[in-house]
């Protein structure tokens, strides 16, 4: 199969092999690499796609890719790319007449604009005699150099086939948001989340702990219908966050264009929701609430139900029944909501259906068991974003069969996000067994 160079962008390095593989799948677009060729510090790989539309297709709605480039050549002199060219100057000829540019960039250096010409005017020998289109070109071709101090240096060279979504980081930049919280994720993160998702027309996605709703916005974006939940209605309703008295959620809702899109927001405890019983939902996309910048609550009091609480009377009505009443809460464990939430996944997932969620974990503890287990959920993407101490990964589950109630769970041991809240607040002194 013909050979194209994947341009990625220079960050959240661990999850460009996690959306290039969801994209895959999402596009049904055949995508052959060797994952020992990926290589963290550098922003290219080499695959093989049948065909330059297939290629192009492939990357069209991707978060961490810039562009995708006919292969042409590389080395690590312009001499080698030079030589590499030549060996097939039929290529060439498709492009002897048409409008053209050239792109010049390097990674790890920067160069001057009489390097940049001087990079463009040794290639004078494709001969190319169509006029100079800054704007508009009917073929754009793609030069770098790439620069480490730990690896050989190389020049790359092809034709952009296409290009990704990187545009829409802008368009949902959370500070252009007229609503936005304490807890609400950036554009980047949430984007590339709707990606692990698949969420395109036709799917139904649900946010457990919607909060102000990004994950709602960039899924519908994508053409999914979206719903969510939380318990915490204040933050869906905009009485609480950052920007206030702006209609909360829907504000967003308006500003993007994704009401027709948006089914609806509720509040309830997602652990003891009112969905009707089976599989519903396409995907389920959300960032559980880790107990640090908002704590995570669910129904019920500290220490159990207390009946003389629970049928107390107000003005001769069961307090429970007013319009008024606020059920009370306690608070919800990290490994206990974690828990849960694959629960929900497992019985309202339809099969194929995908979990996409951020699991908060203690840097130094950290090993892969402490990633939960489902018998009919199986692990698909595993990407960490480090902060020091802690990191939180993006999880990526698929349903891969039909939800058997009598199926044994084998109990899991403590994870490394048990207790994460204390742990946070203690800075992650070590525990003592």
């Amino acid at each position: 199969m013909p050979k194209f160079i994947v341009y990625f962008a220079q960050l959240h390095e661990d999850f460009r092999l996690a959306e290039l593989n969801a994209l895959s799948k999402l596009e049904n677009v055949r995508v052959e690499y060797d994952p020992c060729n990926y290589i963290l510090e550098s922003p290219f790989l080499v695959v093989e796609i049948s065909s330059a539309e297939q290629a192009a297709k492939l990357v069209r709605r991707a978060i961490l890719i810039r562009s995708i480039i006919e292969y042409w050549g590389s080395g690590r002199t312009y001499n080698d790319v030079y030589a590499e060219v030549r060996q097939e100057q039929e290529r060439w000829a498709l492009y002897k007449t048409c409008s053209f540019k050239f792109t010049v960039d390097a990674f790890g250096k920067s160069l001057t604009q009489e390097e940049k010409i001087r990079v463009i005017d040794g290639f004078s020998f494709l001969g190319f005699e169509g006029p100079i289109r800054m704007r508009g070109a009917e073929a754009e071709f793609f030069v770098c150099e790439e620069h480490d101090e730990t690896r050989e240096e190389r020049v790359w060279f092809g034709r952009i086939v296409g290009t990704g979504s990187r545009d829409l980081i802008d368009r949902f930049d959370v500070k252009k948001r007229k609503y936005l919280g304490n807890t609400t994720m950036d554009a980047e993160l949430s984007l590339l989340m709707a990606n692990q998702a698949q969420a395109q027309n036709g799917m139904f996605v649900y946010d457990p702990f919607v909060g102000t709703g990004s994950f709602l916005l960039t899924c519908a974006h994508f053409g999914a219908c979206t719903v969510g939940s939380d318990i915490d209605g204040r933050q869906i309703r905009g009485t609480a966050g950052f920007k206030r008295g702006v209609d909360g959620i829907r504000a967003n809702l308006a500003q993007y264009n994704v009401e027709s899109r948006v089914i609806d927001t509720a509040v309830f405890d997602a652990s003891r929701n009112p969905w009707r019983p089976g599989p519903l939902f396409d995907a389920i996309v959300t960032d559980p609430p880790y107990g640090v910048r908002a704590g995570a609550k669910r129904q019920g009091r500290v220490g159990g139900t207390k009946g003389e609480l629970a049928l107390r009377l107000v003005d001769g009505v069961a307090s429970y029944t007013r319009p008024d009443y606020y059920p009370p809460t306690e608070p919800y464990e990290m490994s206990d909501v974690i828990r849960d939430l694959l629960a929900l996944a497992a019985e309202k997932l339809v099969v194929g259906g995908r979990l996409v969620y951020w699991l908060p974990t203690v840097a130094g503890e950290y090993t892969a068991q402490d990633v939960p287990e489902h018998p009919v959920l199986r692990l698909v993407a595993n990407s960490e974003q480090p902060f020091g101490s802690w990191s939180r990964r993006l999880i990526t589950m698929e349903k891969i069969k039909a939800l058997d109630l009598h199926e044994a769970i084998v109990p899991e041991r403590d994870p490394a996000h048990k207790n994460f809240r204390d742990r946070y607040f203690s800075k992650f002194e070590p525990v003592e067994l």
